[in-house]
């Protein structure tokens, strides 16, 4: 089911090829299923190159695939140089690796540093005594006199961050689930052992790597508690509103200054080699803009971060998007961003911010074309281009610990986590040919890649179409954005780069509008797959609609 023959190359080294880059993101173990088991594999990944070659993206960020007991799904690393065996074996990743390539895809693995599998050779060694070769690789402290933990730290996924073990009579610290404890990364040998896989897999042939976590590598050394978050402060942008995280500011647990020098040496292990570049997740809600500009300013550190804002719950507006971009050009004036509405950790966008409105095809390939328009790097999400929706998965069908933990109020990640959905007439719609491990939703089906490939209309065209329109412009890659003063429901902007300006405009609602052609002279840009209409004194968007014109 190949959409085009593709046998295209890597570019010559191009350093900055990641200014711009539209990058999209597989979730291995819902990918493709290659050997019946119900679970996606990197056998799987490799025949669907061709497919992904085809929307136009430029890299791939695969989501953990590392030997792992999965409790977290991959996010708790029992081994960082091997693939688990659900997934295939190292050979396969060669043989993904070097299909990518012939077909011009970058891969970028997603490396998780902060924290192991207890299961970890590393801690069942830290564990083990308080005095042997790795007792200092994790963060150990005693209990207060009273026996309770030696904070108020919390966790994300649920109660205290500190977890009791019997053998050395302490509490280690876990940031996420009990079974992944944090990484103690002041302490250099740990430091020397993480930049030891990051070469490995740089050695191996990939391209660069998305840094779950980022922001959690380092703790206050001194445990201090955290203060209080006052109630108008808190938000809902890395942890859903029904967990207790959300009332502490998080000054000492993470965000913690040490890592800036951490952060340099991983990107001079990455600066030996050429044409790699790391995106960063930033975990928080109140400081996530400034922490993305400390870590990507100077040009030694990352090269770029992605934080919350577009992927919290809070209503997509013109408002609201020229907020973010004025915000992050504030926090960070020497960053760049990478944008993503979707992701495996978030409510799918189509329905988060889809409730009410008729007709979902055009919202999607409104907002598709809006990510692809911001000036920064973007993520797109497997399943987006298909405008999936978030599936409703039965409690007694959750894989997710958070959601478990939670429930009902907040139903964990499985929902956007349900398989691909490649062909409506086969079983598990052409994902697995056994049992998937998760529910296929029923209302997926009607949109598979295998009927949308026969509608020109539909928006998976759509993507590649707008793919290849910004492909044509520099100006969406690397270019400026200057904000122009139209009205709600309209949203508009300029993206200029050299001598190239482009107009866009979108109208963010389910009504047509009309508003005045600027001064400036401009002829409408074509190939983006809008209907939009340019008249001598106004232009005409259609609902949902999107306007691009190049200035003369």
């Amino acid at each position: 089911m190949t959409s085009q023959n593709v046998t295209s190359t890597l570019p010559a080294v191009d350093r900055d090829w990641w200014r711009g880059a539209v990058i999209y993101q597989i979730y291995p173990r819902s990918y493709q299923d290659s050997n019946g088991d119900g679970i996606g594999d990197l056998k799987g990944i490799t025949a669907r190159l061709p497919y992904i070659a085809g929307l136009g993206v430029d890299a791939i960020w695969i989501s953990p695939f590392f030997t792992s007991p999965m409790k977290d799904f991959g996010y708790d690393v029992s081994n960082y140089k091997g693939v688990d065996p659900i997934f295939g074996l190292l050979a396969d990743f060669d043989e993904m690796i070097a299909e990518a390539h012939r077909l011009g895809i970058r891969v970028m693995i997603d490396l998780v540093l902060s924290h192991t599998s207890d299961q970890h050779p590393w801690f069942v060694e830290s564990r083990s005594s308080r005095f042997n070769a790795k007792a200092d690789w994790y963060v150990w402290a005693d209990s207060k006199p009273d026996g309770t933990p030696p904070n108020n730290w919390l966790s994300i996924f649920g109660g205290s961050a500190w977890a009791w073990d019997p053998t050395r009579l302490q509490y280690y610290m876990h940031n996420f689930l009990t079974s992944q404890p944090d990484l103690n990364l002041h302490n250099e040998e740990v430091q020397n052992a993480l930049l030891d896989v990051e070469r490995f897999w740089l050695e191996r042939g990939v391209d660069g790597f998305r840094l779950d976590t980022i922001n959690f590598y380092f703790h206050d050394k001194e445990l201090r508690d955290n203060p209080a978050l006052a109630p108008e402060r808190r938000n809902a942008n890395t942890a859903p509103a029904v967990n207790p995280y959300n009332y502490q500011e998080h000054l000492y647990d993470k965000n913690r200054p040490e890592n800036l020098a951490f952060l340099r040496r991983f990107r001079g292990v990455m600066d030996e080699f050429p044409a790699i570049a790391a995106v960063g997740e930033v975990g928080d809600s109140q400081r996530g803009l400034e922490i993305a500009g400390e870590y990507t300013s100077g040009g030694d550190k990352v090269h770029m971060c992605y934080a919350f804002e577009f992927l919290a719950p809070d209503p997509l507006t013109p408002a609201r998007v020229a907020e973010v971009l004025h915000d992050f050009e504030r926090a960070a004036p020497e960053g760049w961003a990478c944008w993503a509405f979707s992701n495996h950790d978030v409510v799918r966008h189509i329905s988060r911010w889809g409730e009410g409105i008729q007709d979902h095809e055009a919202h999607a390939k409104m907002l598709s074309a809006l990510l692809m328009s911001l000036r920064g790097s973007v993520c797109i999400y497997q399943g987006e281009e298909l405008a999936l929706t978030e599936a409703d998965i039965a409690f007694e069908d959750l894989q997710d610990p958070y959601g478990i933990q939670f429930w009902p109020d907040f139903k964990g990640r499985d929902g956007c986590r349900t398989p691909m959905i490649w062909d409506s007439e086969k079983p598990a719609g052409g994902f697995s040919e056994g049992k998937p491990w998760l529910p296929v939703p029923a209302e997926h089906l009607a949109r598979a890649v295998s009927v949308q490939e026969h509608d020109m209309r539909s928006v998976l065209h759509h993507y590649r179409r707008f793919l290849a329109f910004r492909k044509q412009h520099a100006c969406f890659a690397k270019g400026e954005i200057h904000f122009r003063p139209y009205a709600a429901p309209v949203l508009g902007f300029m993206r200029q780069h050299g001598s190239e300006e482009m107009l866009c405009l979108f109208n963010m609602s389910g009504e047509p509008v009309t508003v005045e052609r600027p001064a400036e002279r401009i002829e409408a840009a074509l190939g983006h797959g809008f209907d939009s209409h340019l008249g001598e004194t106004r232009i005409t968007l259609p609902a949902w609609g999107a306007f691009f014109a190049r200035v003369l």
